[in-house]
């Protein structure tokens, strides 16, 4: 192992000794009480089963036979989840091929920041994992069920699937992934337009056209944003079948996979093979892995909040700081949009996961000795899913990249560390992503515009007010202010005027996503401006540093006085809390904690004994 890895696993299992074992306590009292279902009244048993067929209502009254529980994300107007609506089925059926049963146990919202960008359904996003976790709680709280498959793909949707079922961790569970579209328009294609529309020179229909002709079918979408880094870190942390992320749904191998799932969900359970809880599966070093494989492969910084939320949901306590210092030494194997012109499904035709794993095993920069769903060990996710006379079977998988611009080798990286780094400084603390910004562009000095919404910058630009260097500074943008809206409108302007010759950057406590591009962002910037932040203070004029190869964000002053200005939040932010179902969520804008600490809601008991 490298030893920075080490290090930072080890520190993190120090920091965490007494959180996670009074998690793993829960989770093995919630074991030992065995199957619940048994431990169910008549009443209540014959309520679960009311619906069920006579085969699967005998098998459910023996304590012995498998019941598994689906949580699905599936609705049929968002691209990515519309292929769940048969998953069910597919599973029950592979279910029954070994004397159990399968029941859709609850669905869980899912939104799609792509529908919701810039709208005002934008500001419940972030709050829909926390909300998505409730749910599957909810689903499963019937104590029906001796296993579990979560069903679910997008941005939030598998970080807040995730924090639910660790909460049932005592249950064998695997995550049951879609897959990517097939590959539309070119993505340099559809950046080129973007900017040209934002230029004011092609119109509507022909933006219009050139996102219709991208997002195009069933699956996600094909550009690596969290959606595509969800997957990645979860089959990383042996949640998924080996090979299971990034296979086009509407195949024979995908439909293949899912019901595999399903009969894998039955083996892992106690009276059908070796047991397997989710507890066990994810712990500090699975974290560390998913860390890992996200900044070798340029994933999104949305993770930088929900890994740190779904460790916190483990009992197990990282911080920005174990990020970069991975990200030092991880270095950077992929290139895929918006860190290059490929799309997902050329990384997985480059080789995939599958290489990506063995390259960095051979680097020693994941754990191997861990467990997972397919059983001990990572080295068992260098292998790939093929039919063989319709039967699935599992293949070493390439020991070669068939395409160096998309996926290299450990020892010849497109660059030597993972491209994420932790700022600091006296306008607070945040994280930028780097490996899609030109080094050129990695450090800005310039004089603050400040901006209260990303709709104040678009209309700014279009007056022809910001042909210059400066930084932009759009505040009031973090999760209890208005949610933490995805700031994606911003992009295709400060990229325009970076490529006219200026220097550009951002500064904002809100987020950029794995969409973050070759413009240098500070990022979930905090103390966030509207908790009195340091960013509430900065006034147009002021002269700000960003270096992100140093990790510093400065503000340039003589002294302090700058920080007793006594600016305050504008009355119009109040705007963002009603309308939309926003007013419904100012419970989470009051208790949601700040962005290294997850932007989550929750308090777990087991953090009570730090």
């Amino acid at each position: 192992m490298h030893a920075v890895v080490e290090q930072v696993t080890a520190r993190i299992v120090s920091r965490s000794r007494a959180s996670r074992a009074a998690y793993l306590r829960q989770m093995k009292a919630a074991e030992e009480q065995g199957v619940h279902r048994a431990r169910l009244s008549c009443g209540n048993l014959a309520h679960g089963f009311a619906a069920c067929g006579t085969g699967d209502k005998q098998a459910l009254k023996l304590t012995n036979a498998v019941n598994v529980g689906i949580i699905t994300s599936y609705n049929d107007m968002l691209s990515a989840h519309q292929p769940f609506e048969t998953y069910p089925e597919q599973i029950k059926q592979a279910v029954h091929e070994l004397g159990s049963v399968a029941q859709v146990a609850g669905g869980v919202p899912a939104m799609c920041d792509g529908v919701t960008q810039g709208q005002p359904g934008m500001e419940l996003s972030l709050f829909s994992r926390d909300l998505i976790a409730m749910a599957a709680a909810v689903g499963l709280s019937h104590n029906m069920f001796d296993a579990a498959l979560y069903l679910g793909v997008c941005d939030k949707i598998v970080p807040g699937l995730l924090i639910g079922a660790l909460r049932f961790g005592h249950l064998p569970t695997l995550f049951v992934p879609a897959g990517p579209m097939p590959s539309g328009l070119p993505n340099k294609e559809k950046a080129r337009i973007r900017q040209l529309y934002a230029e004011g020179k092609v119109g509507r229909q022909e933006l219009l056209q050139c996102e219709a002709d991208s997002y195009h079918s069933a699956g996600t979408c094909t550009f690596y944003g969290t959606a595509n880094s969800n997957q990645m870190v979860v089959e990383v942390m042996g949640l998924h079948l080996p090979g299971a992320s990034f296979v086009n749904p509407g195949t024979e191998l995908r439909e293949a996979l899912t019901r595999e799932a399903g009969r894998q969900a039955v083996r892992l359970t106690q009276p059908n093979g070796r047991f397997t809880p989710l507890y066990e599966i994810v712990d500090e070093r699975a974290l560390v892995n998913a860390i890992v494989a996200l900044l070798a492969t340029g994933g999104s910084t949305n993770h930088t909040m929900h890994l740190i939320a779904i460790a916190r949901a483990a009992g197990i306590q990282i911080n920005w700081d174990d990020f970069s210092d991975l990200s030092a030494v991880v270095p950077l194997l992929a290139r895929v949009y918006p860190n290059g012109e490929a799309d997902i499904n050329h990384f997985q035709a480059a080789g995939g996961v599958a290489y990506l794993v063995r390259q960095l095993l051979a680097g020693g920069l994941l754990h191997e000795d861990v467990m997972t769903v397919a059983g001990k060990g990572l080295s068992r996710y260098t292998r790939e899913p093929f039919l063989d006379d319709g039967k699935l079977v599992w293949r070493e998988g390439s020991e070669q990249s068939l395409d160096e611009n998309v996926l290299r080798p450990v020892d010849r990286p497109f660059s030597r560390d993972g491209g994420l780094k932790v700022l600091t400084g006296n306008l607070g603390r945040g994280v930028i992503k780097v490996s899609a910004v030109a080094e050129q562009h990695r450090l800005v000095e310039a004089p603050a515009v400040v901006f209260e919404d990303q709709d104040q910058l678009a209309e700014a630009f279009e007056r022809g007010e910001l042909e210059r260097d400066f930084v932009a500074v759009v505040r009031y943008q973090g999760p209890t202010a208005n949610g933490m809206p995805e700031l994606h409108k911003l992009t295709p302007y400060l990229g325009t005027l970076q490529d006219r010759g200026f220097k550009v950057a951002l500064v904002t406590d809100g987020r950029m996503s794995g969409a973050s591009g070759k413009v240098p962002a500070a990022i979930h910037v905090w103390p966030e401006a509207c908790q009195g932040g340091p960013l509430a203070q900065v006034a147009d004029g002021d002269l700000i540093r960003l270096d992100a190869d140093a990790g510093t964000l400065q503000l340039l002053a003589g002294d302090e006085r700058w920080l007793q200005r006594g600016q305050a939040m504008p009355d119009s932010a109040a705007d963002h809390h009603h309308a939309m179902g926003r007013e419904l969520f100012a419970p989470m804008r009051r208790q949601v904690s700040c962005a290294e600490q997850g932007a989550g809601v929750f308090e777990f008991a087991e953090e009570a004994v730090e």
